[in-house]
């Protein structure tokens, strides 16, 4: 390593420290039930978690979304953590870390969200969880400091159309950071579609006059996805676990019903 790569993974280590300061405030509004959740989880689950660090801050900005990260369910496949303990049924990519396996417990305090693919058959749901294990360990390069400082502005005053574009900056594989990006290699391995763009063609038939429009779709380049493209692809269901737990309206107790209860004597 050059002198000057080691200037700039320094640098990129000060940026890193204080992307991952956690914001001032953070509250969430229905967190997570850790039992419930694991009970609803499937391997190739990808669980979507709005994050609470200045990097989440930025990302939710640039995506015009509630969440800024995401985490592939993977069971049992990457084995229980050398200390013992609950075993890491996540794989996931953070800043600083790479790509590691952590409990599901990490999320317990936040907001989640369960996206599954729809009709993914067993044998690709294995390749998908096998992709994420055998990447296990990828390095977040701290020297391209241009990935890392692109996101000390939490707003920065960049045009809606230029936003998504920002997240892809700089030399690719850095921004792995983005979480989303390994996940989205994943799916792609097995040609399964997330947010394919959409290329309308006029197509000339033979025996006919005039043109017909043909849709091809495109699997877009990784380092363009984030978080949400899981919440909108029309590819992926939206799994509530107290709905699939049974919910039953008539159960709930409310507030305004024990105070209207007399009291006994």
């Amino acid at each position: 390593m050059t002198i000057l790569d080691k200037v700039f993974s320094r640098i990129g280590q000060w940026i890193e420290e204080i992307l991952e300061r956690p914001t001032k405030g953070y509250q969430p509004f229905t967190p997570s039930d850790p039992i419930t959740l694991r009970r609803n989880l499937q391997p190739g689950d990808v669980l979507l978690v709005e994050g609470n660090q200045r990097i989440s801050s930025a990302i939710k900005y640039l995506t015009q979304s509630t969440w800024s990260h995401s985490a592939i369910y993977v069971g049992d496949a990457a084995g229980l953590p050398k200390s013992g303990g609950e075993p890491n049924t996540l794989i996931e990519v953070n800043l600083g870390e790479g790509s590691v396996a952590v409990p599901l417990s990490k999320y317990e305090d936040f907001n989640t969200r369960i996206c599954r693919p729809i009709g993914l058959t067993v044998a690709d749901r294995k390749k998908v969880v096998d992709y994420m294990v055998k990447h296990l360990g990828i390095e977040y390069d701290t020297r391209n400091v241009i990935d890392l400082a692109r996101y000390l502005f939490p707003t920065p005053p960049v045009p809606v159309r230029w936003r998504r574009r920002m997240i892809s900056l700089g030399s690719g594989d850095p921004t792995r950071a983005i979480c989303s990006t390994l996940i989205a290699q994943a799916f792609q391995d097995v040609r399964y579609p997330i947010l394919p763009r959409i290329e309308r063609r006029a197509v000339s038939h033979a025996h006919t006059t005039g043109f017909s429009n043909k849709e091809i779709l495109h699997i877009r380049h990784h380092s363009l996805f984030a978080p949400r493209d899981f919440d909108l692809s029309p590819y992926f269901a939206i799994v509530k676990p107290t709905v699939e737990g049974g919910f039953d309206y008539r159960s709930i107790t409310w507030g305004d019903k024990q105070q209207d209860e007399p009291e006994s004597t």
